[in-house]
């Protein structure tokens, strides 16, 4: 596929990455000449510099014959303006444009269409990041939550703890323990390598457990791994941007929300905007204001300012103080191995979240989803099988006669509205939405290759 990526900042650096490494053809498009060099030194990939919305300078990127075109700059109009010219110009068929101004995305379905701006996927990062700390607040004791064929399943990351029933335990007493739950463990990561999961397999306090179940019955598999955590009812967030503002809007109605913004002025609209929401104007790392709101008794604090040195350091002290749980938004990636798993429960990272939206769009055959796991190590899949047992390397066949590549796991599928837990004898139909989960993300273009029906197979 020749695909054309405007803006080489962190997500268009790392979308180029997944790409180049999947046999694509990637043109990256920008004007820092700097950052496009250090771009073909590590990638074999073409690089244009320039304005990516300049016709001439879209027409040297190769749009005339291009399947796709990736706006990812800074520069939401930017972004728009260059789809607009690619479509009216070129004619490239896919179109995906990043839009972060809420400004924008709240009038999306007026200025996106046929007769408007005419761009075929948005994405809006900062909603990506609400929704995502929305499923970690609403499942208590989770790492990652991510939905799949429209929310009936899911694949749940959590830390196993002593206090868990599982812990010490085989795989196979799970069935046991929960005779009417359907779920599969799809993966176990310990000590940041991968096991594969087997009945015989012993859990440890630590192992960090991938599971896949029918979205009703999470809370029950999590409390089967670590001590059941009450329901979050005191949320502390830090920040009022668009995220902060966002997810407190979001999440008032339901929860005892404070949000502390450091600028007066825009402390002010929030107190405006949000209703059941407390806003205070102050400083996170001010500890006489933390404990006057009694931090103490804070089940989850969220730190979501533009500066990644404010959120570590805040939530550090909110954790110091007794806050029960601290989530923090980091950009830079070199501060996220440094922080997971010390005195920071949750990092949340905006790019993975915007590369795994971005990812679905992009891969071939009929995938519907796709989830970057790990901090993109891993990613889950989902993809509808199409075709007939002669055209298809999937259909009428049973899970254990499927030729999976290595380190991938099918968890589940999806047929109608029936969620069925995938076992080995379970054969595949047309138009099944099949959930899988992919330990080593080189192996992704035999699985998307897997799901393409072809004439020539027999």
């Amino acid at each position: 596929m020749k695909i054309i990526i405007l803006g080489s900042g962190q997500v268009g650096e790392t979308l180029a990455k997944n790409l180049v490494g999947e046999n694509n053809d990637i043109t990256v498009v920008d004007i820092d000449a700097s950052r496009l060099r250090q771009l073909q030194d590590k990638f074999d990939l073409r690089v244009v510099q320039g304005q990516g919305s300049y016709p001439r300078v879209l027409r040297e990127a190769g749009a005339e014959d291009a399947d796709m075109l990736v706006a990812v700059t800074n520069s939401d109009e930017t972004n728009m303006i260059a789809c607009q010219i690619a479509y009216l110009l070129f004619k490239t068929p896919n179109r995906i444009a990043r839009i972060r101004s809420p400004e924008y995305v709240r009038e999306a379905d007026k200025l996106f269409q046929p007769t408007g701006i005419v761009i075929d996927h948005l994405i809006s990062p900062e909603q990506l990041v609400i929704d995502y700390i929305y499923k970690l607040i609403e499942y208590p004791g989770a790492l990652q939550v991510v939905n799949f064929a429209e929310g009936k399943v899911s694949i749940v990351a959590v830390k196993a703890q002593y206090g868990g029933a599982l812990v010490g335990n085989d795989l196979a007493s799970l069935r046991e323990r929960a005779p009417h739950i359907d779920t599969r463990i799809a993966a176990i990561f310990r000590q940041n390598q991968p096991i594969r999961p087997q009945g015989s397999t012993v859990i440890e306090a630590g192992d960090e457990v991938f599971f896949i179940v029918a979205s009703q019955h999470i809370r029950t598999v999590i409390s089967e791994l670590q001590r059941p955590e009450k329901p979050y009812t005191r949320i502390m967030i830090v920040g009022g941007g668009n995220v902060g503002s966002g997810l407190a809007l979001k999440l008032e109605n339901d929860y005892k929300v404070k949000l502390i913004e450091s600028n007066l002025l825009r402390s002010g609209e929030l107190a405006e905007i949000l209703h059941k929401t407390t806003v205070f104007h102050g400083e996170a790392s001010n500890q006489e204001l933390l404990a006057e709101e009694n931090i103490d008794q804070t089940d989850v604090f969220i730190t979501l300012t533009n500066n990644d040195e404010v959120n570590i350091l805040s939530a550090m002290l909110a954790k110091h103080m007794g806050a029960k749980k601290a989530m923090v938004l980091i950009q830079r990636n070199a501060y996220v191995d440094l922080v997971q798993n010390n005195t920071i429960d949750i990092v949340i990272s905006p790019q993975q979240a915007t590369i795994s939206a971005l990812l679905g769009h992009v891969r071939k055959a009929d995938i519907v989803s796709v989830s970057s796991l790990r901090r993109g190590i891993a990613e889950a899949i989902e993809a509808i099988a199409h075709g007939d047992k002669s055209t298809s390397k999937v259909i009428g066949r049973t899970v254990e006669k499927i030729e999976l590549p290595p380190g991938t796991t099918i968890g589940a599928i999806v047929r109608g509205d029936e969620v069925i837990i995938a076992n080995s004898h379970f054969i595949i139909e047309q138009g099944d939405h099949v959930i899988m989960f992919i330990t080593d993300k080189k192996f992704i273009p035999a699985v998307e290759k897997l799901f393409q029906p072809s004439p020539f197979f027999l």
